[in-house]
């Protein structure tokens, strides 16, 4: 099978599904003349070239105006996909995230809302300052939003196939770190479902549930720990609202203890809802206490790394009522 970026497995995604469905139409900051057509992120190539300035808008610097123009425009049978240049700038579009095409497609009798918004977030280097933020929790409490984050180019483009074909709204969050990872993606059709979490190596001894950029650390730990006889399942989430809660629940009952790993900081991240999941629907099968290992509370981007996931592991591995 051949291998693709991350980037260019969102790209073929979008060149697909616009080819797909007229209907289908691309509006953000910096993803026609500027940059020569990349996008801010290098995802837009060529997108410009083919469907012209119809479907590929560039915008002006408005988050706002940006998300509330494609807001309406899917209320009224377009399928936009919305770019947003960094995933913290939707703190000036919140309302219409938020409230906008969830609320209608949640309250206007079932009213179809079928709206993408693309936001590249995460770190790449330590200590980050600005451009970094790891803000998935900020819309986890959002009634019929989906939260996607992929971490391979197999999955980023199916998934994205997949949020493209949803008739409600989807925050497709892609981390900064991946873009120029490589991954086998088939070159015929085909789609992940969103919802369904993926398990990427399966294990007896504890369970680590992940996503985004932190499924390949998890995966690099876990072979390490495997040399000192601690076997590790690997838990992709893939989708962290809604959680695939069938599968989180499975794999605790079958190994009896789970470390959460991501990059966002620990204090209202979303390892806090996937531990309530733990203790709500699997608690008897615990055989020690759920840890979280994430960033640390504090303004700067400073991910965990292996080292502190296996560590995590040790921890709750060796525990003892």
């Amino acid at each position: 099978m051949r291998k693709i970026t991350f980037a260019e497995a969102i790209n073929e995604a979008l060149r697909e599904e616009m080819q797909r469905d007229e209907k289908v139409i691309f509006i953000g900051e910096d993803i026609g003349v500027y940059h020569q057509g990349r996008g801010p992120c290098g995802v837009s190539i060529g997108l410009l070239k083919d469907f012209g300035e119809q479907r590929v808008i560039e915008t002006p610097i408005a988050e706002s105006v940006i998300v509330g123009a494609a807001t309406g425009a899917a209320m009224f049978g377009m399928r936009p996909i919305v770019e947003i240049m960094h995933s913290e700038f939707m703190c000036h579009c919140f309302e219409h995230v938020f409230y906008g095409g969830n609320k209608a497609a949640v309250k206007m009798n079932g009213m179809q809302v079928p709206l993408v918004i693309r936001a590249p977030f995460g770190g790449v280097t330590q200590g980050e300052l600005v451009q970094d933020e790891n803000n998935e929790a900020w819309f986890g409490n959002s009634p019929g939003l989906k939260i996607v984050i992929p971490s391979t180019p197999y999955d980023a483009k199916g998934l994205m196939k997949s949020a493209l074909r949803d008739n409600y709204p989807v925050l497709f969050m892609e981390h900064k770190g991946l873009y120029k990872t490589m991954g086998e993606v088939p070159e015929e059709e085909y789609t992940v479902p969103m919802g369904k979490a993926k398990v990427c190596r399966e294990g007896r001894d504890l369970t680590v549930l992940t996503y985004g950029n932190m499924v390949g650390k998890s995966l690099a730990a876990a072979d390490e720990l495997a040399q000192e006889g601690t076997d590790i399942e690997v838990i992709d989430l893939r989708t962290v609202l809604p959680l695939d809660e069938g599968t989180i629940v499975e794999s605790i009952r079958k190994t009896g203890r789970a470390v959460i790993f991501h990059e966002a900081r620990k204090t209202g991240g979303m390892g806090g809802e996937i531990a309530a999941v733990i203790s709500e629907k699997a608690f008897d099968a615990l055989k020690a206490p759920v840890l979280r290992v994430a960033g640390p509370d504090v303004p700067d981007n400073f991910p965990r790394s292996e080292g502190d996931l296996i560590a995590g592991v040790r921890q709750v591995v060796g525990y003892r009522k």
